[in-house]
């Protein structure tokens, strides 16, 4: 069983080639479950609403969308709404028994809402700022997943959760995917982005050990260091191996099979 993600530019420049992957495994008898981001739509429609997208740095240097009560209606709606259920019939389209959710639905995800959090101003000073719509993952509804997984469905997931007061939160879709993948002790995470993998001066890691990802952190750069991370505690934590690789290209998945990308192991 294995748990792939796909982030929001590598489904907007190859949704097609993403999906009749996981399609070609999933008619084979693959179980899988799909963790698909996409903040780059939802930026999208917020400017067309008339919005502009906030995002934060943290003292890691971790760059994340900062959803305000606004920010999170159409965060949920685009999530939710347009692209779980583009991708879901679209997969159905291919022959793949396939069925959506988001973190909500059957307290798939529960997560503690942030109070606060701190980030690194414009001028470079750390500051706390209310934590707004996000949570952090900390249960995983493995009952549910396994039952649909049982029954032959391939998991469309949303990154979306729900919190102690059953309010709606935005998580993070690495994040999603690594917890969902600690919680099933999935044989493979798959992260599909737009690039190679982890490059590190000018060239893609062929594999990180999770003991040399702290000292990465800093070279790495905001982009990739959280899925880097979030990897690290998957593999940490019983998967066997997690890849971050290219989702561009006629078939995405295969990564796993040629080992190409980056590949972060014990």
């Amino acid at each position: 069983m294995f748990v792939v993600k796909a982030g929001g530019r590598a489904l907007e420049q190859n949704l097609d080639g993403i999906l009749k992957s996981l399609a070609e495994r999933a008619r084979k008898g693959l179980r899988l479950v799909f963790v698909h981001g996409g903040g780059d739509v939802v930026s999208r429609y917020e400017r067309l609403m008339g919005m502009e997208p906030k995002f934060v740095v943290s003292p890691q240097g971790i760059r994340s969308r900062y959803t305000d009560e606004k920010e999170l209606e159409v965060y949920v709606m685009v999530m939710a709404g347009k692209l779980n259920k583009e991708i879901v019939s679209r997969l159905q389209a291919m022959g793949v028994k396939a069925i959506g959710l988001t973190g909500a639905d059957g307290g798939l995800l529960r997560a503690e809402r942030k109070k606060r959090i701190v980030i690194v101003d414009e001028r470079g000073r750390k500051r706390a700022i209310p934590g707004g719509y996000t949570g952090a993952i900390r249960e995983v509804n493995t009952e549910l997943i396994e039952g649909l997984l049982s029954q032959g469905y391939t998991l469309v997931i949303s990154p979306i959760a729900l919190g102690s007061g059953y309010e709606l939160l935005n998580v993070d879709a690495d994040q999603a995917a690594s917890n969902i993948a600690r919680a099933l002790k999935a044989e493979k995470l798959l992260i599909l982005t737009d690039v190679d993998g982890v490059i590190l001066d000018g060239k893609v890691l062929e594999k990180i050990r999770t003991d040399e990802v702290e000292a990465l952190q800093s070279k790495i750069g905001v982009g990739m260091n959280r899925k880097v991370m979030m990897c690290a505690k998957a593999v940490k934590e019983g998967v066997s191996a997690a890849i971050i690789a290219s989702g561009i290209g006629e078939d995405p998945l295969s990564a796993i099979e040629k080992k190409s990308g980056t590949w972060i192991i014990p």
